[in-house]
């Protein structure tokens, strides 16, 4: 498979290590200082393309897949707001994109275990629900998408709670949790050197405290996982969140 990169940072350097183990051949690098070999012409070298750029630079990149007639895997994330118009312009142009806050299989068990026990803690209003986030500190927004697709699956699931808020809390801080409606989910974010990604779910009583965490060791997870959305992107058409490609059975 012929892929082009469309971020070459840090995630991209190690999705090229993986997709080339994989015996897949990189055969176009974007990056803030060749933005101009982004061409049509360029593109349909490939057979995909892996947007790990900006949030100011992705909806750009994914429109030049489209015209480019190219399956794009997007994990950059801060684009959801226009998720509306880019998921009908590739409907209606017959294009081919998934999109994932993260491509983990790791953290994608992780969200689904998490919407099965938000509705399965319907039964004991008794205890209260937060999430935490740590990453390294030159993650610039917060919370994580990651974060937010944990947060949205609570919500989802669980009655008790309508929408989530965030804090971002400096290291050594107290938790920011005083102004939390009972209605509302927080999401605690802390930034710390060095910290990969570490997503908490915790569910707390008066009696005991229940976590549920996922630990990335490196960035290796999320590269993999994106690679094996482009594998599984090539015969496919449409707008698809990483569930379809897990396809987890609800039994």
């Amino acid at each position: 498979m012929k892929i082009a990169l469309l971020g070459y940072g840090k995630m991209g350097k190690i999705i090229e290590k993986i997709a080339t183990d994989r015996k897949h051949e990189i055969v176009l690098k974007i990056d803030f200082d060749n933005q101009h070999e982004l061409t049509t012409e360029n593109l349909q070298k490939a057979d995909v393309a892996i947007e790990f750029s900006t949030p100011a630079t992705v909806a750009g990149n994914i429109d030049h897949c489209f015209e480019a007639g190219v399956p794009v895997v997007v994990g950059t994330t801060g684009w959801y707001n226009e998720m509306d118009v880019i998921k009908q312009q590739c409907e209606e142009g017959n294009n081919s994109l998934v999109w994932a806050s993260n491509f983990s299989v790791g953290v994608n068990i992780f969200f689904h275990i998490n919407r099965i026990l938000a509705k399965l803690m319907n039964n004991y209003p008794y205890y209260d629900v937060q999430v935490e986030e740590i990453h390294h500190t030159q993650k610039l927004d917060s919370p994580s998408g990651t974060a937010i697709t944990i947060a949205e699956g609570i919500i989802d699931g669980l009655d008790s709670k309508k929408e989530w808020i965030n804090a971002l809390t400096a290291d050594g801080d107290e938790t920011a949790d005083d102004n939390v409606k009972n209605d509302q989910l927080l999401i605690e974010s802390f930034r710390i050197d060095s910290v990969p990604g570490t997503h908490t779910v915790i569910y707390d009583s008066e009696v005991d405290m229940i976590e549920f965490k996922h630990t990335a060791h490196n960035r290796n997870g999320f590269a993999l996982g994106a690679v094996l959305a482009a594998e599984w992107i090539q015969d496919k058409k449409g707008f698809h969140p990483v569930q379809d490609m897990f396809n987890f059975s609800t039994k």
